[in-house]
């Protein structure tokens, strides 16, 4: 039966009338991250995956999904605080070693609003990483940004037009509902206000004839994911088409490989266990959910 948002403007297929893609953000960070991927997509427990056109594994990334096949969807993760850009000559958006800022420094910078040369510079690698990544694996089914970084206010207007230049579908909104049971946190602020961000971005997104999922989750859970985080968001999820965003891999022998090696700790490993693991099949078999990647079309 058919699946209709009243908000995304989504239109899947499935057996139920709840459907969840399982993305996994940071395919071609490093080769251990992308080789934990790559088992969960095997396995049918990771469905969608975000790449990274400047990732130092991209290479062994598009080996394994051409070896993998055509069951998972492919997105571009946009890139614009780790490792070096994919355009030379940057002046605004890297430091002294022609590096991207790193994630605080981008943060800061890429929440102006008004700055020409600063949109500039990012129409010009935002539109390079979409273009390097369709040259390398096709058409695109989804775009989001690393770290969320395609809402922010200086790249927002330069990820929608890339996606619709390059017929991208989908744009990931990452609207996931605010916790009750929700600790205070220094940070609330900051998160209250990405939030509005996303808000705002949805009306944008859609006036574009782009679409986002109906819901989101990923946003709030804590990491690694275990079994039972997987099991209680299953339970809850709500009718409609719902993206799971998770970072599952392998842990990098050495921490200093890649500028992203950092991230790929044990917490991946134990991520990608609990995706793996028959809890999460057994959860999903309970609530009738249905796995599914990004759609292509109606």
């Amino acid at each position: 039966m058919p699946l209709t948002s009243g908000t995304g403007g989504a239109v899947v297929r499935a057996a139920s009338a709840r459907g969840l893609i399982v993305n996994a953000d940071d395919f071609g960070a490093d080769v251990p991250r992308t080789a934990g991927i790559a088992e969960a997509i095997a396995e049918g427990v990771v469905t969608s995956v975000s790449l990274l056109a400047n990732g130092p594994a991209l290479a062994d990334a598009v080996r394994r999904l051409r070896a993998l096949g055509p069951g998972v969807s492919v997105g571009v993760h946009l890139n614009l605080s780790e490792g070096t850009p994919v355009t030379a000559g940057l002046r605004r958006l890297v430091g002294p070693d022609d590096r991207f800022l790193g994630k605080r420094e981008a943060r800061r910078l890429l929440q102006r609003s008004e700055d020409r040369s600063l949109q500039e510079e990012v129409e010009q690698e935002v539109a390079a990483q979409v273009a390097l990544l369709r040259d390398r694996v096709g058409p695109l089914r989804h775009l989001d940004g690393h770290q969320h970084v395609h809402l922010f206010p200086a790249v927002v207007e330069a990820a929608v037009a890339a996606a619709v230049r390059h017929a991208i579908p989908w744009v990931r909104i990452p609207e996931d509902p605010w916790p009750a049971e929700r600790v205070a946190d220094s940070r609330d602020e900051e998160i209250r206000a990405f939030l509005r961000g996303a808000g705002d971005a949805r009306p944008m997104v859609l006036a574009a004839g782009l679409r986002a999922t109906d819901h989101f989750r990923g946003l709030f859970l804590r990491r690694p994911l275990t079994s039972s985080d997987l099991g209680a968001v299953v339970a809850a999820l709500p009718e409609g088409l719902t993206e799971l965003m998770v970072h599952p891999g392998r842990a990098a022998a050495s921490p200093d490989e890649t500028p992203f090696s950092g991230f790929s700790t044990p917490d991946r490993e134990l991520e990608l266990e609990a995706l793996r693991g028959a809890e999460f099949r057994a959860a999903l078999g309970r609530a009738g959910v249905t796995l599914m990647p990004f759609p292509a079309s109606d």
